[in-house]
Order: C-alpha cells, then sequence, then structure tokens
C-alpha cells in the first residue's frame, strides 16, 4: 500500500517537532517536506521571532527538505491566506496529499487550517489533537527532545526564562492558567534535539527584544475593542563548535 505523501506545517517549535515525530512512528506517511512560512522582510518565523538559517538548520539535521513561504508586503490575515492556499495548491499540483499541524486542542484553529484547504482539496492530519497536554510533554521530553523558549507574553514570563533549556519540571514553574503547551499564544518554542535529529543544534542566546501589537477582539459583550500585548523576544544564533 501507497503511503499517503505529506507536507508538515514547520514553525521550528515542540508542537510540530513532536507531531512530525508521531507522524514517522507511525510508518504510515511519507514526509516530502517541512514548510515555514517566513517574513520576507525580518527573515524571521511570525511570532516565534526564529532566524531562517536556524530553521534551514533544523531541516538539514531533520534530513527533509524545507520550503520557504515568504510573506510579503501586508501582514494582515487576507495576504497570508492567499499566500497560503497559493502554497498548497502547488503542493496538490506536486502530488502531496496532506499537510500535518501541531495543534492540539483550539477548535477555532483547526477549523480554520481546514478551511484553508478546501480550494486544494489536501487532507489535514493533526496527530497531537486533544492528547492531555502535561501527557504530551512528559512524552515530548521522555523521548530525548530538547527544547528552549524563544518568545514569550511579558505578562507571564521575564527574560530570565527564556533562551534556557526546559526540564521536565516545566510545568510546575508556570503561572496558573498558563498551558504547558502555550496552546493559548503564551510561549513559543525553538527544537534543538531529539530523535528526529541527527545532531543537536548548538545555540546560543543574544539579546533580548521586546514588542507590542495592538490588534483587534471581541470582549465578554461580543463587541470589538482594541487590545496590546507585549512579547518578549530571545534571539537565538547558531554556534560553531
Amino acid at each position: 500500500m501507497d503511503k499517503k505523501k505529506v507536507s508538515v506545517s514547520w514553525s521550528g517549535g515542540k508542537d510540530s517537532a513532536f507531531a512530525l515525530y508521531k507522524i514517522l512512528l507511525s510508518r504510515e506517511y511519507q514526509v516530502v517536506n517541512l514548510h515555514t512560512v517566513i517574513d520576507e522582510e525580518t527573515k524571521r518565523v511570525g511570532l516565534h521571532g526564529v532566524r531562517e538559517s536556524l530553521i534551514e538548520d533544523q531541516a538539514e539535521n531533520i534530513r527533509l527538505p524545507l520550503v520557504k513561504v515568504y510573506l510579503t508586503g501586508s501582514q494582515n490575515h487576507h495576504a497570508y491566506e492567499k499566500l497560503m492556499k497559493s502554497f498548497y495548491k502547488q503542493c496538490a499540483r506536486q502530488n502531496v496529499e496532506g499537510v500535518i499541524y501541531g495543534d492540539i486542542f483550539l477548535e477555532d484553529l483547526r477549523q480554520y487550517r481546514e478551511d484553508l484547504l478546501k480550494d486544494s482539496a489536501l487532507i489535514p492530519y493533526f496527530p497531537l489533537w486533544k492528547v492531555d497536554t502535561v501527557l504530551l510533554w512528559d512524552d515530548f521530553i521522555n523521548a530525548g527532545f530538547k527544547t528552549m523558549i524563544c518568545s514569550a507574553n511579558a505578562s507571564l514570563f521575564t527574560e530570565k526564562e527564556l533562551g534556557k533549556t526546559l526540564e521536565l519540571s516545566f510545568p510546575e514553574t508556570l503561572n496558573p492558567g498558563v498551558d504547558v503547551a502555550g496552546e493559548n499564544g503564551e510561549f513559543h518554542t525553538l527544537v534543538y534535539d531529539g530523535p528526529i535529529f541527527k545532531k543537536p543544534l548548538l545555540i546560543e542566546p543574544g539579546e533580548v527584544v521586546k514588542k507590542t501589537y495592538t490588534y483587534q477582539r471581541k470582549n465578554d459583550a461580543g463587541k470589538v475593542e482594541m487590545a496590546e500585548t507585549t512579547f518578549l523576544f530571545q534571539d537565538l544564533l547558531s554556534r560553531i563548535a
């Protein structure tokens, strides 16, 4: 039986890495490539703030091709959606049949992914879906993965917590209400070692940058209001052995 050809939505973080790991263990799919959306101007990955060069290093160590999808001009949702729909149609023309995502429990995000795939008829796969995030964390660390926080909500984390390898006890250090997987956007990670890597990436922390984002959201009454969130970004650099 032929394996389904899939592309992995790759952020460089723990959830996409563990989703890839699960897919490879299943032996049911042929992973054609990883794909990452990169800001054309900054050459970094969205809210992760990770340099393009580190994503390239990951892909090389995982021994999978990397497709870089550059988001140019306007950074609004419409521009992103147009870009991704075009990319998915390209995947379909290349006989890719599905896309692997590392999402865990956000129903609206899953629906958004599925809607983006409709025009291309690609099948979405969610290997981590609805697994308890504490159990996921234990399995992730016990499998041998190593990761660090690359960006985080400044109201929930301090600068000292960024750029350090996270331990099995990490869930015990979190503020109440913070999801262990950061599924609500509380923090993002970079994976630098694990069973899918041929060798660990050598990472050196640089400066921490603080950025504030203004956006619209609906309040409890259903009215649209302006909100602000400040994020901390730990610059991470490749270190030569």
